[in-house]
């Protein structure tokens, strides 16, 4: 054994652990969704947190990157025109809808994980059941108005 190795106890530490398991980028969104229950803890009147939580999630789509902000934008005016009872709130560090406060919808983008394209999701809070599967999850590379007709009816069926 050098002098650098530790010596093999079976057991490893929940930061060795913890930095083996998850990457920097799902770490990071760990972190936001922490200062998100934090802030959601303080006391304030219901039309005052709405406003809270909608400024927050127009606030990190302006951080996004260009082809990110674009999309997400326009998923954020599909969502409040077709599911106006969908009220905005950052989870995970992203763009999402809630009923009742729990996750209906979400824009993930691209850069949050280093993909490829962005994503719409889907969690299963929303209505979309249709015999025995369904997607829950749709990738985005960018949006045309067909792919905002159908996200629209999308989004109509998951909130009802």
């Amino acid at each position: 054994m050098t002098a650098r190795q530790k010596p093999a106890t079976g057991k490893s530490s929940a930061t060795d652990t913890t930095s083996e398991r998850f990457t920097d980028e799902e770490r990071d969104a760990m972190k936001e969704r922490a200062k998100e229950l934090k802030a959601s803890a303080r006391r304030m009147s219901r039309t005052e947190r709405a406003a809270e939580e909608e400024a927050a999630v127009l606030a990190k789509i302006a951080e996004m990157r260009d082809a990110d902000r674009v999309m997400a934008e326009r998923i954020h005016g599909i969502v409040t025109a077709n599911a106006p009872d969908l009220a905005p709130k950052l989870w995970y560090g992203m763009p999402s809808y809630a009923r009742d406060g729990k996750v209906v919808c979400f824009f993930q983008s691209a850069e949050k994980f280093k993909a490829r394209y962005a994503t719409l999701g889907f969690s299963d809070q929303a209505h979309l059941d249709e015999g025995s599967m369904w997607a829950t999850s749709y990738g985005l590379t960018r949006l045309t108005p067909a792919d905002e007709v159908r996200i629209a009816t999308l989004v109509k069926k998951a909130a009802n």
